[in-house]
């Protein structure tokens, strides 16, 4: 089943002479429990891909549906309901909130939404990201390794349709950065999520399941499809 749908995404910033194509015409579709890396140098559009999957910013033309909606038939304020609960982030810079607890900033968006949290799974989720010694720590008492892994929980706990990492390892050493790959491919196996990774690392890309490469604003390869014309 698809969970993701892109049609003809074009993304174009300025007018003129100042007008950029950050995006031209790209189209692909992403199956529930795919762990996908989208690739590409500095500038290819990979984060305005990202920013587009996740509702952050407008298409200029064509359409976005995740779990079958389509995300820009959606009001403003229904589409912000709609990404806090069916679409996870987690960004290089980790976001997390400095004043609450682990467990407070795993919450969050449940907590956002006057929702009751299950204490079972989230629970289950703290002791899966190695987190049950310090699930009444400030983000401060953290390791970048440990921040990390709760944005991954954060990202889970509504658990979303869709999961969107923004270079997750990008602040962390290499030893830290697989441990995060392996627990965003385990959240795939145990919690059947759909993943998707924008990465300069190419040792993270070779740990997908299926990896798109940008270039120039176009996707120009799929993995599993292989080079588009």
């Amino acid at each position: 089943m698809d969970v993701i749908q892109a049609e003809n995404l074009c993304k174009v910033y300025g007018a003129g002479s100042t007008q950029v194509e950050a995006l031209k015409d790209v189209s692909f579709s992403v199956q529930q429990g795919e762990f996908v890396a989208v690739v590409g140098a500095s500038g290819s559009g990979k984060s305005t891909l990202l920013h587009l999957l996740g509702g952050l910013d407008r298409p200029s033309s064509g359409k976005v549906r995740i779990d079958g909606e389509d995300l820009y038939g959606l009001k403003e304020k229904e589409r912000a309901v709609f990404r806090r609960r069916k679409i996870g982030f987690i960004f290089q810079s980790y976001n997390l909130i400095p004043v609450l607890s682990v467990e407070e900033n795993i919450q969050l968006p449940l907590l956002l939404d006057h929702r009751q949290p299950d204490k079972a799974y989230i629970a289950d989720l703290i002791r899966t990201l190695g987190l049950d010694q310090r699930r009444a720590h400030l983000p401060s008492e953290l390791s970048g390794g440990q921040q990390q892994r709760v944005a991954i929980g954060r990202a889970l706990a509504y658990r979303p349709a869709i999961v969107l990492a923004d270079e997750p390892t990008g602040n962390l050493d290499s030893a830290n950065g697989r441990e995060v790959i392996e627990l965003l491919k385990l959240a795939v196996r145990q919690f059947h999520q759909t993943v998707i990774v924008i990465s300069h690392d190419m040792n993270v890309a070779a740990e997908a399941d299926r990896i798109l490469r940008m270039q120039d604003g176009r996707l120009i390869e799929d993995s599993r499809g292989g080079v588009r014309a």
